[in-house]
């Protein structure tokens, strides 16, 4: 839809000019063409669906988190990278819904926080559950499901790096680099989250059950902790 109203220019697109003026042809592109994902949804009405489409994404992130969190918390048991990977994936979530909700045109300083927030924690999100997929792997599938994330893992590390570096550089040629990087590193993390349907699909009841349990221990281990000795009551 940007692409349609002339609001960035084609990726295929290398040659951008200082400035264009009303009598520029149509093809005329400067730095403020430049197809990366927040120019997409700077000006209306893509916009719109910009903003809409991070609320609903920052939504099913959370989702996710929790049941991949319920998952492991079930095979593994409780465990710290479990907690941490829950913690980046909603993290995450909040600086999605702010680059979705303050347009880069409008609201810089606070889409740049948003984005600052949201592209390191989705990058810790799919490195610590790549680790975990490790770690509760007892078949063949899982172990290859754990090779297929860390390849992806890597993918999004090395185009995330390459995006920022070449985000802040002056050349128009390098900065249009960065934008293909980040629409990889996009891609490549929904490819990431794909992945889950893998062990979604065996998620039950006793899953759910498991991570209520765990959500009331904190409270029964307080209650026991109140009442010393309560043990030896029943042998009066």
């Amino acid at each position: 839809m940007a692409l349609s109203n002339n609001h960035i220019c084609p990726v295929h697109n290398w040659n951008y000019n200082q400035s264009c003026g009303l009598d520029s042809p149509g093809s005329c592109c400067t730095l403020d063409h430049i197809p990366l994902v927040s120019k997409c949804g700077t000006l209306p009405p893509e916009s719109c669906f910009f903003s809409l489409i991070c609320s609903l994404g920052s939504f099913m992130v959370i989702l996710v988190g929790l049941l991949r969190y319920a998952h492991v918390l079930e095979h593994v048991g409780p465990s710290l990278l479990n907690t941490l990977g829950l913690a980046a994936g909603w993290i995450c979530a909040a600086g999605l819904t702010m680059v979705g909700n303050f347009q880069v045109d409008h609201a810089k300083v606070l889409h740049y926080i948003g984005a600052g927030v949201a592209f390191p924690t989705s990058m810790l999100f799919v490195f610590l559950q790549s680790v975990l997929t490790y770690r509760a792997a007892k078949t063949r599938g899982h172990y290859w499901t754990g090779h297929l994330r860390s390849i992806l893992t890597a993918v999004a590390f090395v185009t995330l790096v390459f995006s920022g570096v070449f985000f802040i550089q002056e050349s128009f040629v390098l900065q249009h680099v960065a934008a293909l990087c980040e629409w990889v590193f996009i891609i490549d993390v929904l490819v990431f989250y794909g992945t889950f349907t893998f062990e979604f699909g065996a998620i039950s009841t006793d899953t759910f059950l498991v991570l209520l349990k765990a959500s009331r221990a904190p409270k029964s281990h307080k209650g026991e902790d109140s009442l010393p000795g309560t043990e030896g009551l029943p042998m009066l």
